[in-house]
């Protein structure tokens, strides 16, 4: 495998520092976001806002390329999850110099009616890459849609993930492996060293790590 880029080196500390200071993560126990799901939750996630600078993009690429280095994961190539997916998949693959697609959550209605995009190698070990996994359902769902195209799928990358055990429990039943760039535990550690919150609100925090879809009730 090719050696990672020596301009700029992957740490996992400067990542979770840029996270925060860009926004793409957020965290505020006080005021709770609102999830799609109607749940209130003290953190909210866009890795889409890490895009913005070359530096933050490479810091991204250069983890997952370390992961597969470290793993000794074999990838014939590289499939991004549309879309949130797709850029950091497009980083890695250039890194690593290998064929690139992206998989849309279903097949398109016209057309081809695709839902893989792009040119992988037939049969071929591919590793598939996701910016965020809360439940995994949609990285699960383009792990087994290349798997139906007949590619061999038996890991998934991504960014961030949340911890949930419902993502664990649907990962090890796909017989696929998650290997994430930080974690939520990770996130507070940092934030508890920087001393970002107050004693309050990190009792909070690890309240929500511990039971995160009962959170709003224990808050009250």
């Amino acid at each position: 495998m090719k050696k990672a880029h020596p301009d700029i080196q992957y740490n996992r500390e400067n990542l979770i520092k840029a996270s925060l200071e860009t926004g793409a993560i957020k965290l505020d126990p006080d005021t709770p976001f609102t999830w799609a799901s109607g749940a209130k939750m003290p953190i909210y996630n866009d890795n889409r806002l890490l895009l913005g600078s070359y530096e933050t993009r490479m810091l991204v690429g250069k983890g997952l390329q370390e992961i597969l280095q470290e793993k000794n994961i074999q990838a014939d190539g590289i499939a991004g999850t549309a879309t949130a997916g797709i850029a950091p998949a497009v980083t890695l693959a250039n890194l690593i110099k290998t064929p690139l697609a992206y998989v849309r959550p279903e097949p398109k209605k016209h057309g081809m009616q695709n839902q893989i995009e792009g040119l992988l190698p037939v049969n071929s070990q591919v590793v598939v890459v996701e910016d965020l996994i809360s439940t995994g359902g949609s990285a699960l769902k383009a792990v087994k849609a290349l798997r139906q195209a007949g590619f061999s799928v038996e890991h998934c990358l991504c960014i961030f993930s949340y911890g949930f055990e419902k993502a664990t429990e649907s990962f090890k039943e796909m017989d696929c492996q998650l290997h994430t760039l930080f974690t939520f535990p990770q996130l507070l550690e940092h934030c508890k060293a920087k001393n970002l919150f107050t004693p309050q609100q990190l009792q909070l925090l690890n309240a929500w790590e511990q039971n995160p879809f009962n959170w709003t009730s224990q808050k009250k």
